[in-house]
């Protein structure tokens, strides 16, 4: 069976397996005879576990009613798509809001609540936080799903339904000083993997800080179709929709006292 994983720098999130798509009529075809070569070789038992995988996606494809998306939506690896508009609204979306405090500054230490909602249906699945930066994982809350069990720096979660979610609370040494007044903030790796590639997903990336104590200097990504940046006095907000892995840097500088 496909199994999914996650690797983070704060976090990332990937379906290997949550592929629930309804092809448009060009891709039909293609998938029904690639079904057809599939049964065959069953039939003559040159399957092979490629095959397997190929058949259980082309089973999705042709039986799971959804949102429609086009190749021209998914992302191969290596690659990242930002989308002006996202093709699958109701579909994987990710929550976090970063609290830096004056402390953190000092030891580079931030709590973080984060949600995944709308996830993909899938036996197994694996949140994994970078063993060098988380310091604690609190799972808060999570639905249609048989358990969410958290062991060193991982979440497992069983029996994962179409649309659950779950929401977890970390601390995480995320913030990295470049200078003595400038800080860099890591978010990521971010992706929504199938087999090979990725699909859509959006993320949004909330930052807070006490009034006037720090300045958003830029961003990595810049602000461009499928990325909006809101600033304030006591904080930030990226808005992300895009298909591929992707990982966000957060520059900020401390406001002189004077």
């Amino acid at each position: 069976m496909l199994k999914s994983s996650t690797v983070v720098s704060l976090l990332s999130f990937s379906t290997r397996a949550g592929v629930w798509l309804e092809p448009r009529l060009h891709c039909y075809l293609f998938l029904t005879q690639q079904l057809s070569l599939l049964i065959t070789k069953i039939s003559m038992k040159t399957i092979t576990l490629s095959s397997i995988r190929w058949t259980a996606l082309i089973l999705a494809l042709l039986t799971q009613s959804a949102v429609a998306l086009e190749f021209s939506d998914l992302a191969n690896e290596g690659e990242i798509k930002f989308l002006k508009i996202r093709p699958d609204p109701d579909a994987y979306r990710y929550e976090s809001r970063v609290k830096i405090t004056h402390q953190s500054l000092q030891n580079g230490v931030v709590t973080i609540a984060t949600c995944h909602r709308q996830l993909d249906p899938i036996r197994k699945v694996e949140i994994v936080f970078n063993e060098e930066r988380i310091k604690k994982i609190d799972v808060k809350s999570f639905s249609k799903m048989a358990s969410a069990t958290v062991q060193d720096n991982r979440v497992t979660l069983m029996a994962v339904q179409r649309g659950a979610s779950i929401c977890i609370d970390l601390e995480s040494r995320a913030l990295d000083p470049l200078s003595v007044n400038e800080f860099k903030l890591n978010a990521g790796p971010l992706m929504r993997k199938y087999l090979d590639g990725y699909l859509p997903m959006s993320a949004i990336l909330k930052v807070d800080w006490p009034e006037n104590l720090l300045t958003l200097e830029k961003t990595n990504p810049v602000e461009q179709d499928g990325v909006k940046i809101y600033q304030s006095h006591s904080g930030a907000q990226l808005d992300l929709t895009f298909a591929g892995k992707m990982t966000a840097q957060i520059f900020l500088k401390k406001q002189s006292s004077e």
